[in-house]
């Protein structure tokens, strides 16, 4: 007995199968039985499988142009000093700290581009003044090292924020 191969589109991700969107073949009653009604994919049709392919390509364009903001963003934020003033005690340490929300914050502040601080890599927040790099990813594998300097000065309320440009190399060699 032959097997009827049927043309599905993937409406979910499906474990040796394929990726949401794919449009794969096969067989009628797996379509029937299990795939159509658990909502995993649905019968293919060809105003169906046009409609996929133009919303893939569309999805391919903005990703192109999400990624290419990301590399400018990520080429001003390489060439960013930021300056954030903290109260500081003895032998420099901090009353507090900077958190990747207090950098988030001031690279809104200074510079107008959002960061989700969930993005900031910070292995623990800087405690001490000085200057210190910090990286963080701006979207997908597009990733910008940024640095902070925290000097002594204003409390946290007065959002002592500042930024300038400087070359990348300036302050490689710190480092």
């Amino acid at each position: 007995m032959a097997r009827k191969a049927q043309q599905a589109i993937l409406l979910q991700d499906v474990e040796k199968l394929g990726r949401k969107g794919d449009v794969v073949q096969v067989a009628a009653g797996h379509l029937r039985n299990y795939l159509a009604p658990r909502h995993l994919a649905e019968a293919a049709t060809d105003a169906r499988v046009a409609e996929v392919r133009r919303q893939a390509d569309q999805r391919a364009r903005h990703e192109a142009q999400g990624e290419e903001q990301a590399r400018d963003m990520a080429h001003t934020l390489n060439r960013t000093v930021l300056t954030i003033k903290r109260r500081a005690g003895m032998e420099d340490k901090l009353y507090g700290s900077v958190t990747s929300t207090a950098i988030s914050d001031a690279i809104w502040k200074a510079r107008k581009i959002r960061v989700d601080r969930r993005k900031v890599e910070l292995e623990e927040p800087i405690k001490t003044l000085g200057s210190h790099r910090v990286a963080m990813t701006i979207w997908g594998d597009v990733r910008a090292v940024l640095k902070v300097m925290v000097v002594p000065g204003g409390a946290e309320e007065e959002g002592g924020v500042e930024a300038f440009e400087a070359e990348p190399s300036d302050f490689e060699d710190e480092y």
